[in-house]
């Protein structure tokens, strides 16, 4: 019950502080407001660009190894680019070996790409199609969201079939009036029957980004027969599913790595003509940059914190100066010191509220803001962040005054003017 009446005490005192000297009060808590606006502003900014990030990267996968040529990050080691070069792709030969060999993977698809594709139906065309030949097991190991027909038969991968799944964007253009299942779709003088049409996914942060609306898949076979004699030939990539109970992916890594030096006929002694990229790759970059921005964030925002913290201080002080008879009557009635310090303590803590919360508001009144393709949003862990560093700033703040007038003598407090 004490506790109680210490907090409406402390809280009674800081509102009549609050309304005695409203202009001395609102200047005080300015920083602090300032100081977490900046700093919860700027994590929500970062978490929203994250998240948006991540999503526009969505097409990379969750869980997934890509074994290529080229690594997606290159290490210290001093390696001559031509190298690179010399290393030989995945083929079909170590796709059906890895797919038989492999026991820490969910599925194993070998993926062909060849972007900036034009595609015709009678008087319609489209341009900047990205063009996948993919391998039956594609859809276990990324995501295909078909809204109307379906996926490939073992029946049309084996016989190189000219069948085709198409993005919405690409149905919308050619098939402006519907009817896209069934319809023939002409790609570099070859014509691909439509079997299935994917889900709208729609623009994500970066236009660049590539997603299902301007994206086809046929079968690998069928996309070798149109790539595979050109000047750049076909460089495919062996895509495999890890499971979810290999933490890391350590042990597919280490499987992956031992099945391909074994195929190709590595020796020991000699290094890996191959890459193994995985997502978290870009996950880990996109997160590295990102903490950038968060130290800069506290930095910023530390500064108006401080003298925001200073301000709260002094109106404690002052609120010491102006209350000291009372606390002389209330330490001749009995108070204990621990009531005393806890009743400023509060309300240091209570005026520091006051000022973050403002602040946090402010950054609420950001999200109302349209910006595109880039939704901000509040997160309650950022609302909770704000709310703490308020607590403590006024912990930090209120500490010295509290005790000072925790020990005040009754005696010399009471005759004080």
């Amino acid at each position: 019950m004490i506790y109680i009446r210490l907090v409406l005490e402390s809280f009674r005192f800081a509102w009549q502080a609050l309304k005695a000297n409203v202009l001395r009060t609102i200047l005080s808590l300015l920083g602090v407001t300032i100081g977490i606006f900046a700093i919860i502003s700027v994590f929500t900014i970062v978490d929203s660009l994250e998240r948006s990030i991540r999503e526009s990267m969505s097409f990379v996968g969750e869980r997934i190894m890509y074994v290529e040529k080229w690594p997606w990050i290159f290490s210290d080691e001093d390696i001559p680019w031509w190298k690179y070069m010399q290393r030989p792709s995945p083929n079909m030969r170590e796709f059906r070996f890895m797919n038989e060999q492999l026991e820490n993977d969910e599925g194993v698809a070998l993926v062909a790409r060849r972007s900036g594709n034009t595609f015709k139906q009678r008087n319609n065309s489209i341009s900047g199609i990205m063009l996948q030949g993919v391998t039956e097991d594609f859809n276990k190991v990324a995501e295909v969201p078909i809204e109307e027909g379906r996926f490939f038969t073992q029946q049309e991968i084996d016989g190189s079939r000219n069948v085709i799944i198409i993005g919405a964007e690409v149905a919308e253009n050619l098939f402006p009036y519907g009817g896209a299942l069934g319809g023939n779709i002409r790609i570099r003088s070859q014509k691909f029957t439509v079997i299935g049409v994917m889900e709208k996914q729609g623009t994500g942060l970066f236009e660049g980004m590539p997603t299902n609306d301007k994206n086809a898949y046929v079968p690998f076979g069928a996309f070798g027969k149109m790539f595979a004699g050109g000047p750049r030939g076909i460089q495919p990539t062996l895509m495999i599913k890890g499971r979810a109970d290999d933490e890391n992916l350590q042990n597919l890594e280490y499987e992956v790595r031992g099945k391909m030096r074994t195929i190709r006929g590595l020796k020991p002694y000699e290094e890996d003509n191959f890459a193994v990229n995985r997502s978290e790759m870009m996950a880990d970059a996109i997160g590295k940059m990102f903490s950038v921005i968060g130290i800069a964030g506290w930095v910023i925002g530390g500064f108006s914190i401080l003298v925001g913290g200073f301000g709260i201080a002094n109106i404690m002080f002052v609120s010491v100066k102006e209350r000291t008879n009372i606390i002389g009557i209330q330490k001749s009635l009995g108070a204990k010191n621990f009531f005393i310090l806890f009743q400023f303590l509060f309300e240091s803590v209570f005026l520091s509220l006051i000022g973050g919360g403002v602040g946090i508001l402010l950054v609420s009144l950001i999200t109302f803001i349209p910006m595109g393709s880039l939704d901000i949003i509040l997160t309650p862990g950022n609302i909770l962040l704000g709310l703490g560093v308020s607590v403590v700033i006024g912990v930090l703040s209120g500490i010295i005054p509290a005790v000072i007038a925790s020990h005040l003598d009754p005696v010399i407090a009471i005759r004080s003017k």
